[in-house]
């Protein structure tokens, strides 16, 4: 395949960690602004604040992704702006994790050793905060330090009219978080080579101030079971992409 040509560099603080980030012209032109024209559409139809869930397994780059679609709309004055926000202000707190145990595999094991799988997160509380969206002009939003290991709350004030929320669980399909697309007005998946996110992984984790050796352990045993259950057990979507091996943002079909 030839190499994608990256037209646009996109400096990013995501979550404490700094990220350097490149789009194509194909990804900006056929995918980011058509999209981002439909939803500009869908809440002027709707003459509401509207919720878009954009989901895809851990280290697809969704974080930047979703902070990148903001700029763009907000760089357009015929688009209606975006504001992105993410689902890991909703992990549960370090020393709760740290004091509780969950089944892995046949044995007990601490819940931060799993730490990013659904049942370390709050999920009642993250269905919560979400309709809270969709009925009040102004709310409160946590967001999520890598370098604290915690969330931090009310870190966003949520004022647009269309809120996009990225995480690897918005379409999951298992009791209690499927329900969560009821609230959504339109979806997004990302899905990507496996040994790809391994490596996107683990470079991240690097950067967070961990060794080689304890990231790899890390990344094997709990996030690539993240990975794997996100690609394989998330619902449809309105608008399936996916990652190249050059990291750019593709539709399914362009695929080669």
């Amino acid at each position: 395949m030839a190499e994608s040509v990256f037209i646009m560099e996109y400096f990013v603080n995501i979550n404490g960690i700094d990220v350097d980030a490149h789009y194509s012209e194909n990804a900006i032109d056929n995918i980011f602004h058509p999209l981002l024209e439909r939803l500009s559409d869908l809440q002027r139809e709707k003459n509401r604040r509207i919720l878009v869930f954009l989901a895809a397994p851990p280290g697809v780059g969704k974080s930047t992704l979703a902070s990148f679609l903001q700029k763009l709309s907000e760089d357009d004055e015929k688009l209606t702006d975006i504001q992105a926000i993410g689902m890991d202000g909703f992990h549960r707190r370090q020393e709760y994790l740290l004091s509780h145990s969950v089944e892995r595999d046949g044995k007990l094991v601490k819940m931060v050793e799993i730490k990013g799988a659904p049942v370390t997160f709050d999920l009642d509380l993250l269905k919560q905060n979400l309709e809270k969206i969709l009925q009040e002009a102004t709310v409160g939003w946590p967001s999520y330090d890598r370098h604290l290991h915690n969330p931090v709350d009310n870190a966003i004030t949520i004022t647009k009219d269309i809120v996009l929320i990225e995480g690897n669980y918005l379409l999951l399909n298992e009791d209690g978080w499927r329900e969560l697309k009821d609230l959504a007005d339109y979806t997004i998946f990302i899905s990507a080579d496996e040994n790809m996110l391994r490596s996107r992984l683990i470079d991240r984790k690097i950067k967070s101030g961990n060794t080689k050796d304890k990231v790899e352990h890390f990344v094997d045993y709990s996030d690539m079971a993240n990975v794997r259950l996100s690609l394989n057990k998330s619902l449809l979507a309105d608008l399936m992409l996916c990652v190249n091996e050059n990291g750019d943002f593709i539709l399914p079909e362009q695929r080669k």
